[in-house]
């Protein structure tokens, strides 16, 4: 039988990430990578019951350390750049600590993430990365001085990274989703209208699927209709 190819998802506990991992495990071995090992180890036993194989690994992904001795050697196929956290606040109210942490988990990880990965890639001449941004990469909203600011930072790292790469046979491609209904929507909030993790997920896929001559590079997807109520 032949051996699936393997795919690393970061952020992979929860929400979009976790919509990625299982939406992938049909076709790829799973890396997962998260910082919640109970969530993570509930993943790995969703995806071993479909047929599918999944490694977890409970990480910090604001440790450079961790991330080197997780992934060091690992031969990937697909890198799905996922993790991210979001403070919504105004720029006076917040915090050094906030900052910090949503520009080492939505940004910096990216670095240390694909920097153990891409040399494998290289050597193989094959794979894709697809890096998870967000429409608040393109525009900005009040309260987002530091989150906007990281996926801005996505943008410009990914298609930087493309063209460097793409002559090496691998891909790199970036997904700016609209507001989807995860856990990092504020309590209360209409989320009838926005887009599922799976509308996430689902797009992940149909990326990797090009074939191996189309790179499709960014891909904004949005709720087909904010008025729906579901």
């Amino acid at each position: 039988m032949t051996e699936r190819p393997t795919a690393v998802v970061t952020g992979a506990s929860r929400g979009i990430g976790r919509a990625i991992a299982l939406r992938l495990a049909a076709d790829y071995r799973i890396v997962a990578l998260a910082r919640d090992e109970d969530r993570l180890e509930s993943l790995a036993s969703a995806i071993s019951a479909g047929g599918g194989e999944c490694r977890p690994i409970t990480i910090d992904l604001t440790k450079p350390d961790a991330i080197q001795r997780a992934l060091h050697g690992l031969q990937a196929d697909v890198l799905v750049n996922n993790a991210g956290v979001i403070n919504k606040r105004p720029f006076i109210e917040l915090t050094s600590d906030e900052w910090h942490t949503m520009v080492d988990v939505n940004f910096n990880a990216l670095y240390h993430v694909t920097k153990e990965v891409l040399p494998g890639m290289i050597a193989a001449r094959n794979g894709h990365i697809v890096n998870i941004a967000s429409i608040a990469g393109r525009s900005a909203f009040v309260g987002g001085t530091c989150y906007a600011a990281t996926k801005h930072a996505v943008l410009g790292f990914s298609e930087s990274l493309m063209l460097e790469v793409r002559e090496h046979g691998v891909k790199v491609s970036v997904i700016m989703p609209g507001s989807v209904a995860t856990d990092m929507i504020a309590a209360g909030a209409d989320t009838s209208w926005m887009l599922k993790p799976d509308d996430v997920a689902e797009t992940v896929a149909t990326l990797l699927a090009t074939p191996a001559w189309a790179l499709m590079y960014q891909v904004e997807v949005r709720a087909s209709n904010p008025k729906r109520q579901t």
